[in-house]
Formats: C-alpha cells, structure tokens, sequence
C-alpha cells in the first residue's frame, strides 16, 4: 500500500510554507506567493495526486479563497483549514473568543506541548515576535505580541526624519558605532531581551523553550543558543489537531 500524500500549507500574509509528506517523511517543500509564476509552477507541480490538504492561515479571506480555488482546481479536493480552537485535546486556550487568536500562535504551541506536555514558553519569531506560555497543566496562561524586526525597523525610518543608513548591519547585542548598528542591534536587544523577560517572570519552575519563525534561527543566536529551534513547529501542531478531527485515518 502506497502512503497517503498530504499537501500542508503555514499561509502568512505575503507567502505561504508548504510541504508535501507521506506519512512521516517529507517528500517536497517549498514557498507560494501569489504574485510569483515560478512558486505557483512550482507548488502545482510538487504531485500529481494528493489525498489531503490541510492549511494553516492567517490572511486574509480573501486570500484564502484564492489558494483554496487553486488548489481544488489542480487536485479535484477540498481542503481543511484549522482554526484556533477554545480546547484541542489537552491544551486550553485562555481566549474568551478562541477563533481571535491566530492559529499559527496556537499551532505552534500545540506542536511543542506534543513534544513535551509540561510548562513551555513558544516564540514565533515572524513578522511579529509571538511569545506564549502554558502551564504544566495544558492551560494557555496568556502570550504577548510584539512587533518583528523588519517591523521595528520600518516604524523607526517612518517616523524619525534623522535616522537613516545606507549600510548593512547584522542584528547583535553589542552597542552600536554607526547609526545601522545602533538601530540593528537596539532592535536585537529589544527582541531577544522580550523573550527573556517573559522567562523570567514565569520561572519557577523554568519552563522549555520553543522557537519558530523566519526569525528564530537569528533569536536563538541573540539568546545565547538557548531553547529548541523547531522550524516545522506550527506544521507540527497542524498534523496534532488534524489527528484531533480524525483527518489523519488512513495514513501509512
């Protein structure tokens, strides 16, 4: 029996990850943005037949009409979007309205509290810096939502006349000599020093961090090699709650 091939999809606002597994094992992946012919060539092209697809989104309807159309067209299947839940299995959302959280943020930590069910704190280092915790128990005791740092960045150009730089600058936490330093690395120290406060306040007992995002290679760096860099995190969390609604049946 051959496995069951199942197209995943991590949609955020400009683009979206994908991947393409049988059953454990991940066959293809890559990125789709709707401007770009090569990623759509690319995305339509990764299988001929697809059993399922389960996607993770946090644009806009209009936008995942758009990829739902696409891909029901090429694969003759409607696909599954998760949404964040008040409950999935044991871990309890602390939202009063659950569907208001973003389900990448809830994803994510429902991949770590797979790996490890105990007290976590989860950082999606993405567009925007996500940083989340759960008690032993499985309850979201609540998170915090902080600016990325291309946002950072970009409110600071935007709005003070005196601070522009042409030159490169990597994100450091040493104080800066040039004016691309200074901001680079304040917004490092801003971000990696979030982080670190949130463990902080919550520490007794310390709690396992888990890191994902496009950013969290460059975070894990900042703190000092601290936490689990899980770059399939929130897919992780999508395959939990898919196998929650009993979506997974029939995988090899």
């Amino acid at each position: 029996m051959s496995a069951t091939l199942c197209l995943q999809f991590d949609v955020g606002n400009s683009s979206a990850k994908w991947r393409l597994m049988a059953g454990a094992e991940v066959l293809a992946r890559g990125v789709y943005r709707r401007e770009d012919e090569d990623s759509r060539t690319q995305l339509l092209a990764c299988s001929d037949v697809v059993d399922r697809i389960w996607i993770a989104s946090v644009a806009s309807e209009e936008a995942e009409w758009q990829l739902g159309t696409l891909l029901e067209e090429r694969w003759q299947l409607e696909p599954w979007f998760a949404r964040s839940e008040a409950r999935t299995g044991t871990l309890v959302n602390s939202y009063q309205q659950p569907l208001r959280m973003g389900v990448d943020r809830w994803l994510a930590m429902l991949g770590a509290w797979h790996r490890r069910p105990d007290r976590l704190c989860v950082v999606d280092a993405g567009s925007a810096l996500t940083i989340d915790l759960v008690d032993a128990s499985g309850q979201h005791e609540g998170g915090y939502i902080i600016p990325g740092p291309s946002l950072m960045e970009r409110a600071l150009l935007l709005d003070t006349d005196r601070v522009r730089f042409a030159e490169e600058a990597v994100y450091d936490l040493a104080p800066g000599t040039s004016t691309a330093e200074a901001v680079r690395h304040g917004i490092a120290l801003a971000q990696a020093a979030a982080v670190r406060v949130a463990m902080e306040q919550s520490a007794d007992p310390q709690r396992s961090l888990y890191l994902c995002g496009g950013g969290a290679e460059t975070l894990q760096r900042l703190l000092g090699g601290a936490g689990e860099w899980i770059p399939d995190l929130v897919f992780e969390g999508l395959e939990v709650m898919a196998a929650e609604h009993g979506l997974d049946r029939g995988f090899v």
